[in-house]
């Protein structure tokens, strides 16, 4: 059976590779194309632009901050809901799920609200200076916080597998028994075990933020994907090569990730 299905399998994989790499070819084809021939100037001057550098550091420096928090907040969440609460679990898998029902245009609607209302309403309370802090160009706050929403799906599913696939209750009584208290517990037991879940959701975080564009670009602000949006309108080779090239990235380090947990379950010792 299986050799007869290995044809059909070579040929899906080849359709696959067909869809991502043809689009992907031809964009390649497009920045480089030039009246006199072939030219590279797209990519060499992509460092040199402005706003290229500025705007590539204020995305990653938001997806470690959503990383940060979205984990802190999930970690501890989804081990006390295997521990403690396994029959609340349907109803944060429906909440977690939410941002996926819900268009960008009116989170950002509801977002734009919430910080119309504050400063109508608390203008001469001391929670004004918060609002005015978490809107600062230089590093939104306000952006941290809607980007943890919208991975609440992506980072909820990948922790829910890595705990699907080990004894969290056994893990976490063994380290009691020892005489760690639950947070030495959860860092020196559980944690170790959930690496590759851990890494699976700071990835998909890192995608969602180095590609989200219409909450950032509603709310004013101009990370990497708006910056990108920006250069096309007078730059459009340009505004495609560094396309291009984030998508490469975001490929390497998809395959990084697989080959580290790859390699170390490879490296792992056997348990008979």
């Amino acid at each position: 059976m299986a050799r007869r299905l290995t044809p059909w399998r070579w040929a899906v994989l080849g359709l696959a590779a067909l869809y991502f790499l043809v689009p992907l070819a031809a964009s390649v084809v497009f920045t480089v194309d030039d009246p006199d021939g072939i030219s590279f100037d797209a990519y060499t001057k992509i460092l040199s632009t402005g706003g290229f550098v500025s705007s590539l550091l204020l995305s990653l420096e938001l997806a470690v901050a959503t990383i940060v928090v979205v984990l802190l907040l999930m970690v501890p969440a989804v081990v006390a809901l295997r521990l403690g609460a396994p029959r609340l679990r349907p109803v944060v898998e429906v909440v977690c799920s939410l941002p996926l029902v819900v268009p960008p245009i009116a989170f950002v609607a509801g977002i734009v609200s919430v910080l119309k209302w504050g400063p109508d309403h608390l203008s001469k309370t001391p929670l004004f200076q918060t609002f005015v802090a978490i809107q600062n160009p230089s590093f939104p706050v306000v952006l941290v916080l809607a980007y943890v929403v919208m991975a609440l799906p992506f980072v909820y599913r990948a922790l829910d597998a890595g705990l699907c696939a080990i004894d969290v209750r056994t893990l976490v009584e063994a380290a009691r028994s020892c005489g760690a208290s639950w947070p030495k517990a959860l860092v020196r037991a559980v944690l170790p075990n959930l690496r590759g879940a851990l890494l699976n959701a700071s990835f998909l975080t890192l995608a969602l933020v180095l590609g989200e564009f219409t909450v950032a670009q509603l709310l004013g602000y101009q990370p990497f994907a708006v910056w990108i949006y920006n250069v096309g309108s007078d730059q459009a080779q340009m505004s495609v090569a560094v396309s291009v090239l984030s998508l490469l990235v975001t490929w390497a380090l998809l395959l990084a990730l697989a080959g580290v947990g790859g390699g170390r379950n490879r490296t792992a010792p056997s348990r008979g």
